[in-house]
C-alpha cells in the first residue's frame, strides 16, 4: 500500500467512527502543532495563511507582493514539515505561475516531503472583467486542474477547490482525491470579507455540487471552505441534508480565534481587580460590534436552548435590538428567517435522535421543543416528506441492515 492510499484510507476510517474530518490552512508552526494536537486530518500551506499571521488579509495572496509559490515553499519547509509526524501537508500551489515549468514544480514539492498539492491561489475566487482578462491571456483555471492531474498521476493527495458544477467535473475527470467547495472569502472578524454570503445560498451551492460529485465519482470525498461558514453552528447548518464529509478553514481556526482572544486577554490586563469573570454573557453582549457577532449569537443560543421556548422578541430584548432590525439582519445573513432556521435546527436535531436512540416519537419531539405532539408530526413530515414514524422505521430498517 503507497503512502496516497493509506492517508485516504485513514480520513475513511475517521468517517467510519462518525467524525467529519477536518483540515486546517495553516500559517504558522504554531497554528499547525495545535490543530493537529486537536485532531486535524491535514494540513494545508497556502500563501494567505502566512500573510494572516503577518495581520494581513487573505486577499494579499492575489497581489504581487511576493512569488507564492516561493513564499509557500520557504515557511512550510522550515516551519510545518518538521511538525508533521504522520499528519499530511499540503503544499498550496500557484498553478499559473509563468515562471516554474509545472510537472517539475510538482515533483520538487514531492521530494520535498510535501504529501499533495492543492490549488491555491486559485483564479476561481476572481470574477469579472479582471478573469476575463487573465483567461484570455493563459491564466486559466485549466492550469489549476492540470495540476491535479499531475498530482494525482505522483500519487500525491490532491484537494482541488472547486465554485460551480463544471469545476467539479474537470477536477473529478483530473482524479482529486477531494473536492472542496469554496464558498468565498471567509467573513466575520476584523479581517474577514465584508460582503456577506447567506447560508442558504452557500447550502444551495454546496447541494449541487454534491449532487455531481455523486453522478461522477461516488467515493470521492466532499468538503467545503470559507464563506460563511466559520463555527461549527454553521457548519452543522450545511451538514444537515448533504454528504458533506468535513470542512477546511483557514481564517475560521487561526484568524478570528486569535484575533478576540488576543483583544480579550490584552484588554483584561487592562482591568482592575474589580474584574467579574463570572459576568461573562454581559460582557460578550456588551462586546458584540459587528453585525456578524450579533446572530452568531443568537444561532449559539439557539444550539445551547433549542428545546425550550425561544422567541425573536426574546432576542432582541436581549441584544438591545428592535425585533424588525434584527430580524432583517438574520436574513440577511443566513437567508432564512430566525423562525425557519430554529425550527429546521429543532428538527434536523430530532432526526438524529430518531437515527442513533430507540426512544418514543412523543420523547423525542419533547426534547426538541415541541410539546405538541401533532404539531411536531405535522412540521417533520413538511421538513423531511415523510411521518415521524416512516421516518423512523426506515432508519431502524436499515441500521437493522447493517
Amino acid at each position: 500500500m503507497d503512502r496516497k492510499e493509506e492517508m485516504i484510507n485513514s480520513l475513511k476510517k475517521q468517517l467510519s467512527l462518525q467524525r467529519q474530518l477536518v483540515g486546517v490552512a495553516s500559517g504558522s508552526g504554531l497554528t499547525a502543532k495545535y490543530a493537529i494536537k486537536g485532531g486535524a486530518d491535514f494540513i494545508l500551506a497556502l500563501s494567505s495563511g502566512r500573510y494572516r499571521q503577518m495581520g494581513v488579509s487573505s486577499l494579499a495572496a492575489f497581489l504581487p507582493f511576493s512569488n507564492n509559490n516561493d513564499f509557500v515553499m520557504d515557511f512550510a519547509s522550515k516551519e510545518l514539515l518538521p511538525l508533521m509526524q504522520d499528519k499530511p501537508l499540503l503544499f498550496g500551489i500557484a498553478a499559473t505561475d509563468p515562471t516554474i515549468h509545472l510537472e517539475q514544480y510538482i515533483r520538487l514539492i514531492k521530494e520535498k516531503g510535501f504529501a499533495g498539492i492543492n490549488n491555491y491561489p486559485t483564479v476561481g475566487l476572481i470574477d469579472g472583467a479582471f478573469r476575463i482578462a487573465l483567461e484570455e491571456n493563459g491564466f486559466t483555471y485549466e492550469k489549476e486542474v492540470e495540476a491535479i492531474k499531475i498530482a494525482s498521476e505522483m500519487d500525491l493527495l490532491t484537494v482541488a477547490f472547486v465554485f460551480n458544477e463544471q469545476e467539479a467535473i474537470q477536477m473529478l475527470q483530473a482524479g482529486a482525491d477531494i473536492i472542496c467547495i469554496h464558498l468565498g472569502l471567509t467573513t466575520g472578524g476584523m479581517l474577514g470579507a465584508k460582503r456577506l454570503h447567506s447560508l442558504q445560498t452557500a447550502k444551495r451551492t454546496v447541494i449541487a455540487i454534491d449532487n455531481v460529485c455523486k453522478e461522477y465519482n461516488s467515493e470521492v470525498l466532499k468538503m467545503i471552505y470559507g464563506g460563511p461558514v466559520n463555527n461549527p453552528i454553521d457548519l452543522q447548518f450545511i451538514y444537515d441534508g448533504t454528504d458533506i464529509h468535513g470542512y477546511i478553514g483557514g481564517s475560521a481556526f487561526e484568524r478570528i480565534p486569535a484575533e478576540r482572544i488576543l483583544l480579550q486577554v490584552t484588554q483584561s490586563f487592562k482591568e482592575t481587580s474589580n474584574v467579574k469573570f463570572n459576568q461573562s454573557m454581559q460582557q460578550t453582549i456588551e462586546g458584540l460590534k459587528f453585525q456578524y457577532d450579533y446572530i452568531s449569537y443568537v444561532k449559539q443560543y439557539i444550539a445551547e436552548n433549542y428545546p425550550i421556548d425561544i422567541t425573536l422578541n426574546e432576542m432582541a430584548k436581549t441584544l438591545n435590538l428592535s425585533r424588525s432590525y434584527l430580524s432583517t439582519l438574520f436574513k440577511k445573513e443566513v437567508g432564512v428567517t430566525f423562525s425557519e432556521y430554529l425550527i429546521d435546527f429543532r428538527l434536523n436535531r430530532a432526526g438524529e435522535m430518531m437515527r442513533e436512540v430507540e426512544m418514543p416519537l412523543a420523547t423525542i419531539a419533547e426534547m426538541v421543543g415541541y410539546t405538541n405532539y401533532a404539531q411536531f408530526s405535522k412540521m417533520f413530515k413538511k421538513r423531511f416528506g415523510v411521518s415521524p414514524t416512516q421516518y423512523k422505521n426506515k432508519h431502524k430498517h436499515k441500521m437493522t441492515e447493517q
